[in-house]
């Protein structure tokens, strides 16, 4: 009973309701009054602002900082896309300039191999290279033509700039070239110059020839066009075989030492040709008799 009794008088003793608002009214006025006369609010306004700032930027940096994260992805990915896209077409260009300079270059071949053939020559047909073998003891080609090709054993191979070597095996649909620079390989050539006979033989060394029976007081000299003689029933006369690159004449041998350099481009196209000549022609080569009618 006391404690209740107490707890009433303590109620009773707080300040009446219409008290505090009658002090709030006051409180209120007196603020708006000092507003209007100096401008009070906009001060405390100012400086509650300044406090609430760093507060702001707390509650908003997650916000803004996921919207800048998808911003910067989103602009990542479509650079990157662009930058794929942009990627594939100079692919594209580099593959189309590629297959240009490609075209041009087996259009020079071309152009090379027919210059290369002389009247004697009824028909050629180009060959690809697919395959090499150049080692001291093999110098091979092998090349996409073959018997269903009408390509027999023996024929003559030129490339640009003049005589590459002749069909060895001859497969369905492939045959393997013997180089003249093969170290097996003897061509009857003759010193355009000067219409001396003799015999190259390959090296082993892709591209040289050696001319080892020519007596010491042979004239030759460095740069000399070796032409085919005509001679054996092989190759027919005239064909460009090598120029000669070194001529060495020591007092001890009998015999000079002649390296040449074939003048066939097999360094430089990956085409051949194979020769079918006109058995009519008096320079026709005898091992052209054997060849079958050339493809149409």
């Amino acid at each position: 009973m006391s404690n209740a009794a107490s707890s009433r008088n303590i109620s009773q003793r707080g300040t009446p309701p219409g008290l505090r608002f009658f002090s709030y009214a006051v409180l209120a006025l007196a603020i708006m009054w000092l507003d209007q006369r100096g401008g009070w609010l906009d001060t405390a306004r100012f400086g509650l602002s300044a406090v609430a700032y760093p507060l702001r930027i707390a509650l908003e940096s997650p916000i803004s900082a996921w919207e800048w994260t998808r911003d910067n992805f989103a602009e990542r990915a479509a650079l990157q896309n662009e930058n794929f896209e942009l990627r594939e077409r100079v692919r594209a260009l580099e593959l189309l300039a590629m297959r240009r300079a490609d075209l041009e270059r087996e259009n020079r071949a071309l152009r090379n191999l027919q210059t290369s053939s002389a009247d004697v020559a009824q028909k050629w047909m180009s060959a690809r290279i697919i395959a090499t073998d150049n080692s001291r003891a093999r110098q091979r080609y092998t090349v996409d033509r073959g018997a269903v090709h009408q390509i027999v054993k023996g024929q003559t191979v030129i490339a640009g700039g003049g005589l590459a070597g002749q069909a060895l095996r001859v497969g369905p649909w492939s045959t393997e070239i013997i180089l003249l620079s093969d170290p097996e390989h003897a061509v009857p050539v003759q010193i355009a110059r000067t219409g001396q006979r003799t015999l190259a033989l390959g090296t082993g060394r892709e591209g040289e020839l050696t001319l080892p029976l020519l007596p010491l007081q042979t004239d030759i000299r460095e740069g000399d066009l070796l032409v085919t003689s005509g001679l054996g029933g092989v190759f027919p006369a005239g064909y460009p075989v090598a120029t000669v690159s070194r001529v060495r004449r020591d007092g001890a041998s009998p015999l000079a030492q002649v390296d040449a350099k074939m003048t066939a481009a097999l360094d430089r196209d990956r085409l051949v040709a194979f020769i079918w000549f006109d058995t009519a022609h008096p320079s026709a080569p005898a091992e052209a008799a054997r060849a079958v009618e050339p493809p149409r």
